[in-house]
Formats: structure tokens, C-alpha cells, sequence
């Protein structure tokens, strides 16, 4: 007979994980009078899942009475250095434990005692009832509960997977048992709830003791054994703190809760009190979960739909304008496998799993045809009828693209999850109907021709909806002249892809390895043993405790070696470059050199994605694989460029990248008169703002390090860069960085102006926006918080200026695109690096080019100040630049 179950839950911590995941989103979960519900939401979904995972007999969820326990009477200063919980978190408690109460779980608080000791209490109560016992948290201090019968989940990236923690993994993890780690903590202290541990002990020597001496009491009965060392010395010193420390590190097992295990039985819940509370609180998503009885649900709205068959093709008669949805199941939709296809036509759904229809003529002429034709995905949808050999026409509205540019915060590409921020739950999500990761499955054909003729009507109900949102935004443009018509420019480029040499990447690949055998040789020389190089925990203890070079910062597993403290340890011995560069051609080898290799399709091209809406500024971004990000500041980085050469054998990668284009932006955004005169009069802009600030007479003057100063000031005012910044960035005092930065902007003070202005109209309207009305929100640029307001406000001044420069470069795209094939030439766009396009070109069009591309990009838009932009080219890539 299987074991009863019970989940005990840590209300507070789940309630302050699900607050904080959605911290930036605050603004936008509010309830209709006024009340924040950001937690709320995160915690109803998290409770929702940890109940489909653990499937509970029986439940609790324990929440603090208050500040004031017995541990605060034993130690004042328990938990005193956090930070006042905000109140917009404060308000949304008491609604969770509503919300528990209506969905029929026993929620349960006790005066003088935490949330934990009540868990500890009803785990140890369930476990001699031989039930199996589940706790679920983000507070690792409840691991010591763990045992043969309570598994204990650790939230992981912030409401995300778990971690489950057992007896076993425990002493994998630590060296020491559950109730041990109340031991460790004596002796380490806890920032977090603020007791002292003994001095100069942390995570490592604590569980090194405890393991050797089996507890805290062990260490103590055994200390005059030990030899002298100042551990000894800080133990002894220190012992009243550590005893201190155990009893609060404790979790009371035998806390007066007045509850029994009955009392804990899960409940079906109340309805009507849950579609009041829902309806209170705004959340449509969880009423519609209601409305269809729940999210084990498969189908929310049956639609009348005729599924196409070869027998009934011929009855297929598209009328009028027209929805179209391509179901492929994957990211990736060049190798994606096909689902099915909906479609939405005079006034009938069709719907099919047959993709191959749609190379019969019926469907040919109805993709190919003049009729006006709705999508999800233009980019998507295109790549995957041209896999099929189809070339679709007049795909005239893009609904992902539409949504995208009214708020850019949430780039989604789900249809089900998108439908739902506008108030339409007709369709799910595909995380509902088909999984995720290994366990994605496609189903049943009633549930799946219901899912895709939900998706193909949806597309049309919330079309004029969402046109009309744009038109107010003052952003049909955006959409209608350049998003939309980039989306076909992306789609070809993809499809092109570039083409890619082998063999020349494993040549590399050979050189690499040499290179990298022949530096861990060097480095296990130096450290004068061998050890694990990529084994941060062993090398920390080689550079920290072996070569005794000073600890920059430690972790909770013990010292960081990350980038960051080893360029600041350059100097103090020769192997930290040769670990630093060990590690860069690492990286290179396995993320550029193997991974270009794995992902060579068999066309010998790489055809990589570029996402239209997967930022926040409205630059492109590049996956499955990354070509943006291929390294160029070293030559192993540059190497690579090497691999990838032009279609034809005598043909060029040619190569275009716009000047400084995101100072020309700020010179026409300020109206600044300085600027502007140095880029019309064509000036090196950071030699003239070098003469500026360190006030010379003629670009002669300027020396090499006064014009990269000049170049970090630059560029760092576009991103708001702080005198603490700037003074790290070029290693001097924050006096002579303030000093900068203040001479900056007495040369260009129309630039301060408008960084101000930016800020203060920021703080009216909620959002910053580009000169084409390309919107960025800004929920937290009115935070109490100065860090997260800061961040905020750097965003509204540069926000407008990234994202002007990438509508002026996809503006520059589309014509491109529009000249080529006007001219009928056989040069393609292969591939766009933010502010760089580059083109695959036949040898007998290098000269045409050559004018065209640049007098192209130099008049995509007119700005107060010149475009220029820089030619490059070669026969391989990295001949191009």
C-alpha cells in the first residue's frame, strides 16, 4: 500500500521568491483597486506546480507571525541586518493566505515561532505517522529536515526548477548529515539571518570539522588535540558564539502547534469565493482556468473545424483576407519537425496534420495568391513553407511583431501566452499542450486540431485590437515600414545562410587543442602539481592557499576565480595570464570552433536565426548559432572568420559597418551644437572631444591615451556611465574620472540637457522611445530603491539612442534588400552584426557594390549630422574588415 503524502510549504519564502521574479514587472501587476499582485500571481503558479509534482494527500503552508520569536529574545540582532520588506510585498501577503484558504489548503501561523519551526514540527509529526513527507522552499536552513522519509525542494532561479535535498545528497553537497549541517552553521554564522559564526571559518572548514569530529560538541570535546594554529586559537575564542549559533541555527521539532494531521487534508476548494477573489484582483488567466474546469483542461473552446484531407482538398475555397498558422514543433524552424497547419477563410477553419497539402495546387495558389493572408510569425512561417518549396505572398500582418512593439517587456513568441495579455483565453499555451524539453509530445488529433484552430482564429480576433494599440502608440509606422518588411529580409537571409569551410575549422580546431595542451603544461609547471584547471574549487586552492596570491573574493563554496578576480591578479603571477588565456581559447574551441562545426547543414552553410523580438531596444539578435558574437579582439577569435568564405569561388564577403553611429544619434537627439560641428566638419569625434575636455588646440595635440580617455567618455555618457565607472575603466581616481565627466559636459551641454529631460519625461509617461516611436518601459524609473532607479534612468537616456540605431540599420536592410532586387543583382545579405551588414558577392558585382551599400546605409534615415559608413572586403570573412 503506497505511503500517504504530505507538502509542507514555506509560505514567506515562496511569497518573497515570487515578489522578487517579477520585481521589474511590478507596475504591471496591479489589481483594479490598486493592490500589487506580482507575488500573488508567482505564487499561485508555483503552488500549482510543486501540487501536479507532488500530488499531496495532505498540506500546509506556514507562514512568520512576526519579527519578534524566541530566537530574537535569545540574540536581538537575529535577522537585524535585512532590509525592511517592502510594502508593496507586505500588502499581497494576507491575499495568498486568502487565496490558500479559498483553494481549501490550511495555511497556519504561530506567535514566537518561525514558519520553519512549524514545518519542522508537522514533518517530524508526518514522518511518525510513516507518511512520505515533502518541503518546499527557497531556504536551504530546512535542509537539516531531510531525512529516509522528508525530501526537502530548493527553489532554484528564483521561482524556476528544484533541487531536491536528501540524507544522500546532503553529504554529497557538504561531507555531513542533514542534522550535522545545524553544526556547520554554528560554526560559519548566517549573513543572512544575521548570527556570528567563529572568525575566519566559512562553508569549507565547517564542514571539514563536522565531518571529522561529528558535531559542533565534538569539535570542542577534541580541541585540545588539536595543534596550534589560529583556528584553534579563533575556535576557543570564539566558542560562546558558536553555542549561540547552534541553538538558533536549530529548528524546533517540538513547536506548540495546535494543529493534527487530519486538520491538514487537501482540500477541492471554493469556487465562488475564488472567481470573487480572481475577479478582485484582475487575474483573468486564473479565471479562465476556472471557466473550463481547471488547467488539467486539454481543450478551453471547441471550434467548428473541417479537417483537409487529399479526399476533400478540392472543396478548399479561400475567400476574402485570410489567417494562416504553420505549426512546427522546435526553436529552431529550419530543422523543426512539421505538426500541421490552420486555416481560417471564409468564414470556415480548416485544419490539417498532411503539411505536404500544402504543395498541392489548392493551397499552393491560396499561399502564392492575392489574397491577403494574417500570420503569427512572418520569419517562422516563411522558412518553413520554403522547406516545403513554397514562396508565400502577401503575408500582410504579423501578429508576434505587432505584440512585441506595444510592449517589448514581454517577448514571448508563444501565441497561447500572448492571446492572454489581451484578455483572450480561447487558446493555451503550448507548454500546456504539447510540454516541454524531452517530454514534448504531440496530441491527440482532437486536442491538436482544436489547438491549432484556436491559434488560426485568435490571430484575426485580436488583429484590429492590436492595430489600433499600435496607431495610438504612434507605431504603425514602425510596423508597417520596417518591422514587418524586415521580417521578409530576415527570412531570405536565413534561408541564404552563409557558407562555411570545414576544413579550415578543423584545421583550427587541431591548432587549438595544440595550443591549449601545450598552456596546461605551463600552468600544472608553474603551479608545481597537477590538478583540475576547469575545477573552480581546485584551482582557488592552487592560486590562494598554494601560491598565496590575495583572496579578491569568496563565495559560498569557497574562492571565486571568476574573470573579474583574475584580471585584477594579472600582475601577481605569471600563471594567472596563462589561466586567462587557457580559458579564452577554450571558450573559442568548444563555442565557436566545435560548435560552428555541429551546426554546418547539409548545404555547407550555417543558416543562423536572427530573433526580432528577443530584445528590449529593438536590436536583432543571433542564436542556433550566435554569429554576432564571434570574437574579434583576439586573433584565435579572428581566425575563425576565416572559415567563411563566399559562394562563389572568386567571390567576396563584403562587409559595410556605419561609423560611430550611436554618437551621430546622440549629436541629432541633443541638437548639441559642439557635436554635431565635429562629425558635419567630418573631426575624429573622440580626438575633438579629447581637445575639448583636456582643452587643446588642434587634433596634433591629442596623444594616443587622451583620445581612448576621450573615446571611454563617449561612449560611456550613452550609457550613463557613473564616475566609479569610468575611473574602473580606465584605472584612474574617481576624482580625475568626476573631473571627465564634468569638463564633458561643459563642451556638449546640450548633451546633459538631454540626458535630464530623457529622465524627466522617462518618470511622466513610464516608457523612453526612440525617433521612430519604438518604445522601451520603464516600470521601476520611480523605485524608492536608488540602485534599481539608477539602472532605470541610465536605461532612458541610452534606450532612445541603441534603439534609433537599430531602426536606422533594419531601415538600411529593407532598402538594401529593396536595391538588390530591383537591379536584379546576384549579391545576397548573408548576415547583419549590429551596427555591420555583409553581403556574399560574385566577383562581376564587387564595383557596384562597392556605391551601392554604402550610399545605401549613409541615406536610410536624415539625421542633423551625416551617416558614414566603412567598407571591407576579401574572399574569406576575415579578409573583409
Amino acid at each position: 500500500m503506497a505511503k500517504e503524502k504530505m507538502l509542507l510549504i514555506d509560505g514567506n519564502s515562496l511569497a518573497f521568491r515570487g515578489f522578487y521574479a517579477l520585481y521589474r514587472q511590478l507596475d504591471k501587476f496591479i489589481s483594479p483597486d490598486g493592490l500589487h499582485t506580482n507575488a500573488i500571481y508567482s505564487f499561485k503558479n508555483m503552488l500549482d506546480a510543486i501540487l501536479k509534482q507532488v500530488q499531496p494527500d495532505y498540506c500546509l503552508v506556514a507562514f512568520d507571525a512576526g519579527k519578534t520569536t524566541f530566537r530574537t529574545r535569545m540574540y536581538q540582532d537575529y535577522k537585524g541586518g535585512r532590509q525592511k520588506t517592502p510594502s508593496e510585498l507586505l500588502e499581497q501577503i494576507p491575499v495568498i493566505q486568502e487565496l490558500l484558504t479559498d483553494l481549501g489548503i490550511k495555511q497556519y501561523q504561530l506567535n514566537d515561532y518561525e514558519a520553519d519551526d512549524i514545518v519542522g514540527t508537522m514533518s517530524l509529526m508526518a514522518e511518525e505517522a510513516g507518511m512520505e513527507v515533502t518541503i518546499y522552499t527557497g531556504d536551504r536552513d530546512l535542509t537539516q529536515l531531510a531525512s529516509d522519509s522528508t525530501t526537502v525542494l530548493i527553489t532554484k532561479n528564483g521561482v524556476g526548477e528544484t533541487e531536491a535535498y536528501t540524507p544522500e545528497h546532503m553529504m554529497e553537497e557538504y561531507g555531513v548529515t542533514p542534522t550535522q549541517f545545524i553544526d556547520v552553521k554554528a560554526l560559519m554564522g548566517d549573513n543572512s539571518d544575521n548570527y556570528p559564526g567563529v572568525t575566519k571559518v566559512g562553508p569549507k572548514t565547517a564542514s571539514r570539522l563536522i565531518a571529522k569530529y561529528g558535531s559542533l560538541e565534538g569539535v570542542y570535546d577534541h580541541l585540545d588535540d588539536m595543534k596550534a594554529s589560529k583556528l584553534k586559537e579563533n575556535l576557543q575564542n570564539d566558542r560562546d558564539k558558536a553555542e549561540l549559533g547552534k541553538k538558533l541555527a536549530t529548528i524546533e521539532r517540538h513547536s506548540p502547534v495546535e494543529l493534527a494531521i487530519p486538520d491538514l487534508k487537501l482540500g477541492t476548494g471554493d469556487p465562488v469565493k475564488l472567481r470573487r477573489l480572481y475577479e478582485r484582483l484582475g487575474m483573468k488567466s486564473f479565471l479562465a482556468g476556472l471557466a473550463t474546469g481547471g488547467e488539467d483542461d486539454q481543450v478551453k473552446v471547441n471550434y467548428g473545424y473541417i479537417e483537409l484531407t487529399e479526399k476533400n482538398l478540392a472543396d478548399f475555397k479561400p475567400a476574402g483576407e485570410s489567417d494562416f498558422y504553420l505549426e512546427m514543433l522546435g526553436e529552431n524552424y529550419h530543422l523543426a519537425d512539421f505538426v500541421g497547419f490552420a486555416i481560417k477563410t471564409n468564414g470556415q477553419i480548416y485544419v490539417s496534420k498532411d503539411v505536404a497539402l500544402l504543395t498541392e495546387a489548392p493551397l499552393v495558389d491560396f499561399l502564392t495568391g492575392d489574397l491577403v493572408k494574417n500570420v503569427f510569425d512572418i520569419k517562422r512561417t516563411y522558412v518553413g513553407l520554403h522547406r516545403l518549396g513554397v514562396t508565400p505572398q502577401n503575408f500582410a500582418y504579423d501578429m508576434l511583431l505587432a505584440s512585441y512593439l506595444i510592449n517589448n517587456e514581454n517577448n514571448s513568441d508563444d501565441l497561447g501566452e500572448i492571446a492572454h495579455l489581451y484578455d483572450n483565453y480561447q487558446v493555451k499555451t503550448d507548454l500546456e499542450v504539447y510540454g516541454k524539453g524531452k517530454k514534448m509530445a504531440v496530441p491527440e488529433d482532437e486536442v491538436l486540431f482544436n489547438h491549432l484552430a484556436g491559434k488560426v482564429s485568435v490571430i484575426g480576433e485580436l488583429k484590429q485590437q492590436l492595430l489600433a494599440k499600435l496607431k495610438e502608440h504612434e507605431q504603425d509606422a514602425l510596423f508597417d515600414e520596417i518591422e514587418q518588411p524586415l521580417a521578409f529580409v530576415l527570412a531570405k537571409m536565413e534561408i541564404i545562410g552563409m557558407k562555411v569551410v570545414p576544413g579550415s575549422l578543423v584545421q583550427l580546431q587541431s591548432e587549438f587543442s595544440a595550443k591549449l595542451t601545450q598552456l596546461e603544461d605551463s600552468i600544472y609547471q608553474a603551479a608545481g602539481e597537477r590538478f583540475n584547471l576547469n575545477s573552480p574549487k581546485q584551482l582557488g586552492q592552487i592560486l590562494f592557499e598554494k601560491l598565496h596570491l590575495p583572496v579578491i573574493k569568496k563565495t559560498k563554496t569557497g574562492y571565486s576565480t571568476s574573470v573579474e578576480v583574475l584580471d585584477q591578479l594579472k600582475n601577481a603571477s605569471p600563471i594567472v595570464n596563462m589561466i586567462l588565456e587557457y580559458r579564452q581559447i577554450s571558450k573559442i574551441q568548444s563555442t565557436y570552433v566545435k560548435g560552428l562545426l555541429d551546426t554546418i547543414q547539409t548545404d555547407g552553410r550555417i543558416h543562423s536565426r536572427y530573433l526580432q523580438t528577443q530584445t528590449a531596444t529593438g536590436r536583432l539578435s543571433s542564436v542556433d548559432p550566435n554569429l554576432q558574437n564571434i570574437p574579434t579582439r583576439t586573433d584565435e577569435g579572428k581566425q575563425i572568420r576565416k572559415a567563411f568564405v563566399a559562394s562563389e569561388k572568386d567571390g567576396y564577403i563584403f562587409s559595410c559597418d556605419y561609423s560611430q553611429v550611436e554618437l551621430r544619434v546622440l549629436a541629432h537627439v541633443s541638437g548639441d551644437e559642439n557635436m554635431q560641428e565635429a562629425f558635419k566638419t567630418g573631426y575624429d569625434i573622440h580626438a575633438h572631444t579629447a581637445m575639448r575636455i583636456f582643452h587643446l588646440k588642434s587634433p596634433e595635440e591629442v596623444t594616443p591615451l587622451q583620445r581612448r580617455h576621450a573615446k571611454a567618455v563617449n561612449f560611456g555618457i550613452v550609457y550613463g556611465i557613473s564616475d566609479y565607472g569610468l575611473s574602473k575603466n580606465l584605472g584612474i581616481t574617481r576624482k580625475q574620472a568626476k573631473e571627465f565627466i564634468t569638463s564633458y559636459f561643459d563642451q556638449y551641454p546640450q548633451i546633459k540637457t538631454y540626458m535630464d529631460k530623457a529622465v524627466k519625461v522617462a518618470r511622466e509617461k513610464g516608457y523612453a522611445e526612440t525617433i521612430m516611436h519604438r518604445r522601451r518601459y520603464l516600470p521601476d524609473i520611480n523605485a524608492k530603491n536608488f540602485n534599481v532607479r539608477s539602472f532605470a534612468e541610465r536605461t532612458a537616456i541610452n534606450s532612445p539612442i541603441q534603439g534609433s540605431a537599430a531602426d536606422i540599420i533594419k531601415i538600411a536592410m529593407i532598402n538594401l534588400e529593396k536595391e538588390l532586387e530591383k537591379r536584379q543583382l546576384k549579391s545576397k545579405l548573408v548576415l547583419q552584426v549590429h551596427d555591420e551588414l555583409i553581403l556574399d558577392v560574385p566577383k562581376e558585382e564587387l564595383e557596384t557594390i562597392k556605391k551601392l551599400v554604402p550610399e545605401v546605409m549613409q541615406n536610410a534615415v536624415k539625421l542633423d549630422v551625416p551617416l558614414i559608413a566603412d567598407i571591407g572586403y576579401g574572399h574569406t570573412w576575415y579578409d573583409a574588415k
